[in-house]
């Protein structure tokens, strides 16, 4: 008997199940907001140099020269290269000479041009306001929005490491609800602070709680639904995080000032938090730390709740417990993380997983941190990117079904690849073409992440199941935190952050080729079945028969239709 079969009697998929999905899932969709709030908060709009004193602008003509704005630019401000006014510069001194007929700038000296030393002018017309306009993040400055972004995901990774292990020690729902609180008081902060350190500070704490959530959510949601059930949780989880980008695009469009769209993105959190107190605690987590009276306590309302009140009376501490006996005495076998390397076919697994996460999250949020880049409307570009998440992820789970974890997760990835390299060639007045290959790098990226997350659980054997799922997630978080420093680059050369990404996924892509199929195979459970996997699979041709039939009675280690392929 296992807790599957206790969450069976008690209603299997039943009406608190899927009321405990929604009400989980609900937040999911707004922490994913966090993710790419940057793309709207920190957007820089069009600007240049404050016109000097002696241009004294006050309206639609100058009433000391009789100038238009647009010949106080000229005599001002310096053409750029795409024949726009300078960014940075201005004239020294007034050029009233570009007025006449036919004049031309003289080549442009250290002496006769100077930094902007009265500030900047912005358009406001698409942002009434960014941090960008708050602070002054433009010129010397400018790559300090991609350094905000690199520390909100080291408060991720941080988060990951921090709130997966708390989790273990106090619970999931208790995390959770912390990590709620935590949203919500760091992100509602962040609206209102007035220097751009104690932004970046608090968006630390929001990417924290970001991993908080997320980590919890996916712990509740697993631990409290049937084994029937879960590939639908999963599959809605995902959605939640793609729907969220979407509704980003909305609540951008319609609030344009920074401070109130982080504002709206947080304050829903305390609505969270405050509800997260009725959550019920995961049994299992409850049964595992000696806690089986409140674990009982649980399941007699979940039991109340799918209408089999009957089976919740007659459940006892001892049948509970019989229940989780395997889970306990897996419980008592020790493994560390070391465990990941210290063999050769699991440490095989987790190099290639790492590269394979690493690059995942690294040009995933390489192409999705930088949508201005593209020159079309942005809030159109993030619905986009969000929506094409949606036919992905199903073609994704489609292919992992008919041809493989494998050829799937490698395929995705390779041609996530070569569209954002084919993007380096694609001339930049080109703009439909460009947006296009971007959008359909990322869904092929969405559907990468929805096989690795499958793929990766099946390949790591149950004993260390959870402690290569947390290594392979700290390497996704570590591609998403470098992620925004390769666009850094660009400011110098434009073409080398697409040439790192897609050379990144290209070569992940490649490294997943060198995997083990999983395809109807059934999971490992200790080391040793991983060890075993591996040699059967590298036997010489002429033993190949012989072994096949001996594989057929190791129960552990495949089940019927699982191939032993061969690299």
């Amino acid at each position: 008997m296992t807790f599957n079969d206790l969450l069976e009697s008690i209603g299997g998929v039943g009406y608190f199940q899927i009321l405990h999905t929604f009400v989980l899932l609900v937040p999911v969709c707004l922490v994913a907001c966090h993710n790419f709030l940057q793309n709207f908060t920190a957007a820089m709009p069009g600007h240049h140099c404050q016109l000097p004193p002696e241009a004294n602008w006050t309206g639609p003509t100058n009433h000391t020269y009789g100038l238009s704005e647009a010949g106080l630019l000229m005599v001002s401000i310096p053409l750029g290269g795409n024949n726009k006014p300078e960014k940075c510069w201005r004239f020294a001194s007034t050029q009233w000479h570009l007025l006449e007929t036919n004049a031309t700038v003289a080549n442009m000296t250290k002496e006769s041009i100077m930094p902007c030393t009265e500030g900047w002018i912005y358009d406001h017309s698409v942002f009434s306001s960014t941090i960008i306009t708050e602070w002054n993040l433009v010129c010397d400055r400018r790559q300090m929005r991609q350094v905000a972004q690199t520390i909100y995901m080291a408060g991720v990774l941080l988060g990951a490491v921090i709130f997966g292990g708390l989790a273990d020690r106090y619970g999931r729902r208790a995390l959770l609800t912390w990590s709620y609180s935590q949203m919500a008081l760091a992100g509602t902060c962040v609206a209102f602070l007035p220097s751009f350190v104690s932004y970046c500070f608090f968006r630390f704490l929001c990417g924290m709680a970001f991993s908080g959530i997320i980590l919890n959510t996916i712990s509740l949601l697993l631990e409290w639904m049937p084994t029937k059930g879960r590939t639908a949780a999963g599959t809605l989880m995902g959605y939640s995080f793609t729907f969220g980008q979407i509704i980003l695009a909305g609540m951008a469009y319609g609030i344009r000032d920074w401070r109130w769209l982080q504002f709206a993105c947080s304050a829903p959190f305390f609505v969270f938090f405050l509800y997260s107190w009725i959550l019920p605690e995961s049994a299992r987590w409850l049964i595992l730390n000696g806690k089986s009276q409140v674990a009982l306590r649980n399941l007699r309302r979940v039991a109340w709740v799918n209408g089999k009140a009957a089976a919740g009376v007659a459940l006892t501490e001892d049948v509970v417990r019989s229940h989780m006996k395997a889970e306990t005495m897996a419980m008592r076998s020790t493994h560390s993380a070391l465990d990941l390397v210290r063999t050769p076919a699991v440490r095989r697994i987790s190099c290639l997983l790492a590269l394979v996460w690493f690059a995942m999250s690294f040009a995933y949020y390489g192409l999705g941190l930088d949508l201005q880049k593209f020159g079309f409307n942005i809030y159109l570009i993030q619905a986009c990117f969000g929506a094409i998440d949606i036919p992905a992820k199903l073609v994704g789970a489609a292919t992992m079904s008919l041809i493989g974890r494998r050829i799937t997760e490698s395929s995705a990835l390779i041609l996530a690849g070569l569209m954002i390299l084919v993007n380096v060639f694609v001339p930049q007045g080109m703009k439909i073409a460009r947006t296009v290959l971007s959008v359909l790098g990322k869904g092929s990226l969405a559907a990468a992440f929805t096989c690795a997350y499958l793929y990766s659980g099946e390949l790591y054997p149950t004993e260390i199941r959870q402690t290569g799922m947390g290594f392979v997630s700290m390497n996704a978080r570590a591609g998403s935190m470098v992620a925004p420093l390769v666009l850094m680059i660009g400011e110098y050369v434009a073409f080398l952050p697409p040439l790192i990404y897609g050379l990144a996924a290209v070569l992940a892509g490649s490294g997943a080729l060198f995997l083990m199929e999983t395809l109807n195979c059934q999971l490992p459970d200790t080391i040793v079945d991983v060890e075993n996997r591996m040699r059967e699979k590298h036997l010489p041709d002429k033993t190949m028969a012989g072994e096949q039939m001996a594989l057929t009675q190791k129960e552990h280690s495949t089940s019927p239709g699982c191939v032993l392929d061969r690299i």
